[in-house]
């Protein structure tokens, strides 16, 4: 599992991954993302998963916060940043320091 990166969205956001060498899974729904993910965390460190699958599957994703690897991150999809990424940060920011210090709200 050294270092090995994958990406989980639909076709479209996640092409200029796999042009950077990164593993792509096409996920076009939630359900899929979640059965794509529950493959990938044995074997990726970092696993980019797009906000629009992300805030579906909220609950399921909370079982990686407790271990250090895979690191699931949320990004924008090819439709544009949603905000859900940014709120995902802060909090982790938030319980691993015990203050905000990224968007000082």
């Amino acid at each position: 599992m050294q270092g090995k990166m994958a990406i989980v969205g639909d076709g479209e956001s996640i092409t200029v991954f796999k042009a950077a060498g990164v593993t792509a899974f096409p996920a076009e729904n939630a359900e899929a993302a979640r059965e794509i993910i529950r493959k990938a965390a044995r074997e990726y460190k970092i696993i980019f998963l797009t906000e629009e699958l992300a805030r579906p599957l909220q609950t399921f994703l909370k079982r990686f916060d407790e271990e250090p690897y895979p690191v699931i991150l949320s990004i924008p999809s090819k439709n544009g940043a949603t905000g859900y990424g940014d709120e995902l940060l802060k909090s982790a920011m938030e319980r691993a320091l015990g203050v905000d210090i990224l968007f000082n709200n």
